[in-house]
């Protein structure tokens, strides 16, 4: 992004409202922090519990810390210190990082699911060689696979995006910087990278779907198949936890696409950029964790071994 004139970018955050302001800032401070430590939590249980060391685990290892960095890439944090100060301000290298790391973290969490999606039909379908087919070494190469198709899919329109030119107005009518009000403030021709990030946008979500909705239907199929109620209740329960997960995280992305009024568009956008940077990672760990006996009861028993400890 080129700037001319303009160093700092005014981010006019989601009211005018003070006692709005107010309540959205505890909202969202206690959102964060329940996020942060169910994350966290995950992420600890998953490293220190032996029961823990599945590939189911390792990936959702990944997704939690991918969830804490997605929250925490300057957007909450900072929307925080914004409400708390009066400080709307941001520079312009700061806003450009922002963005990448925003857009990197997201488009990664998509692949990540749909590898998730990937392990689970391996688990139910091919049950026998589920432990062959994800090894050790295949789950990390999964993992940089996700990482680089984040990074492979956003490079495009990010390199284009570093030619843009502000060079009139610095007010961007969101609380972080989203690409598409930065794109209505520029002052260069935007049209052709507006369609480069919707192409690429669309792009991994229909890919990233495709793989999640065909496998969901061959573990569907093979489950109904299983001749006991109690082995197919038990089978759609490792699974309930993700696909309650991926409803929420591609559901909130649909609206992204419909195409409101004008009027609307904006609050749309700062609604999803709510719910998908604040409101969906804060319910995952409670949905992974309420809904899986192991991680519950891997919890339970970190819980009584610090209360083991702390006794002594």
């Amino acid at each position: 992004m080129k700037n001319y004139t303009i160093t700092t970018f005014i981010l006019l955050g989601l009211t005018d409202d003070p006692h709005v302001q107010v309540l959205i800032f505890i909202f969202l401070f206690f959102t964060y922090l329940l996020s942060a430590t169910g994350n966290l939590t995950i992420i600890t249980l998953t490293f220190v519990d032996s029961h823990l060391k599945t590939p189911m685990y390792y990936f959702l290892q990944n997704f939690s810390f991918l969830e804490i960095s997605f929250t925490s890439a300057f957007c909450i944090p900072r929307f925080l210190y914004s409400m708390s100060t009066g400080d709307n301000t941001i520079t312009y290298n700061a806003c450009a990082s922002q963005l990448f790391f925003v857009i990197l973290f997201g488009a990664t969490e998509f692949f990540l699911l749909a590898t998730m999606s990937y392990d689970r039909y391996v688990a139910i379908c091919k049950p026998l060689h589920y432990v062959t087919i994800m090894s050790s070494n295949v789950c990390r190469r999964f993992i940089l696979f996700c990482w680089a198709g984040g990074l492979l899919i956003i490079t495009p329109p990010l390199s284009l995006g570093l030619n843009l030119e502000f060079c009139d107005s610095n007010i961007i009518d969101h609380f972080l910087c989203d690409a598409s009000p930065m794109l209505k403030i520029s002052c260069s021709d935007t049209w052709f990278i507006e369609q480069m990030v919707i192409a690429c946008a669309v792009l991994t979500f229909i890919m990233t779907l495709v793989c999640v909705v065909l496998s969901y239907i061959y573990i569907i199929k093979t489950i109904l198949k299983f001749p006991s109620a109690q082995q197919r209740k038990k089978a759609f329960s490792t699974c309930s936890s993700h696909i309650i997960v991926v409803s929420i995280t591609y559901g909130s992305c649909i609206f992204i696409y419909i195409k409101p009024s004008a009027k609307d568009e904006v609050d749309i956008n700062k609604g999803v950029s709510v719910l998908t940077t604040s409101i969906a990672p804060m319910l995952n760990p409670f949905i992974y964790t309420l809904r899986n006996q192991q991680v519950k009861q891997a919890l339970n028993d970190s819980i009584k071994r610090i209360a083991f400890l702390s006794k002594k």
